[in-house]
This record gives structure tokens, C-alpha cells and sequence, in this order.
């Protein structure tokens, strides 16, 4: 049975960082999962959604997590997430 990874990236429209981000995220993940015996899935979180996100992230966005843990934030870096992916199956 492979192992479940999940991502949540914390963003807002409009937001360039959040937009390279998120291309990053999805390359890494889709290198990742045909290489691994995991399941990556990646859940997009809006903070405008939600006013305590907001007062939590508005200066960081985006907020990358791993299982609920903070990974990175403003910008992702491909080999260190790619790395950390690694340490968890």
C-alpha cells in the first residue's frame, strides 16, 4: 500500500507568488508520484475564505504545509520539498 502524502497551500487570487508556487507544487508532485509508491494530493486553501486565515497567513502566502506541518513559505523550493517528500515514505 503506498504511502499518503498531503499538501495544502495556503493562497489568495492575485497573488504572483502563490500563482509560481503553485506551479512549482504540481511539477514536484507529478515527478514525484510516477517515481514513488505514494499518493501526493494537494489541496488549495483561499485565505480570503476565512478571516482567522487571513490574520494567520496575510504576510507569508503562500503558506506551503506537509501533513498539517508548515514546509515553506513566499517560496517553494523544488529540490528541498522533493527532498523532504523523500524523508516521509
Amino acid at each position: 500500500m503506498s504511502k499518503v502524502i498531503q499538501l495544502t497551500l495556503f493562497t489568495k487570487p492575485g497573488c504572483h507568488l502563490c500563482e509560481e508556487a503553485k506551479t512549482v507544487v504540481d511539477s514536484v508532485i507529478q515527478g514525484f508520484a510516477s517515481d514513488h509508491d505514494a499518493e501526493v494530493s494537494l489541496t488549495e486553501v483561499n485565505i480570503l475564505e476565512d478571516p482567522q486565515l487571513i490574520e494567520k497567513y496575510s504576510e507569508e502566502i503562500p503558506v506551503l504545509q506537509i501533513n498539517g506541518q508548515t514546509h515553506a513559505y513566499w517560496r517553494i523550493e523544488p529540490s528541498r520539498l522533493t527532498n523532504k517528500l523523500k524523508e516521509l515514505i
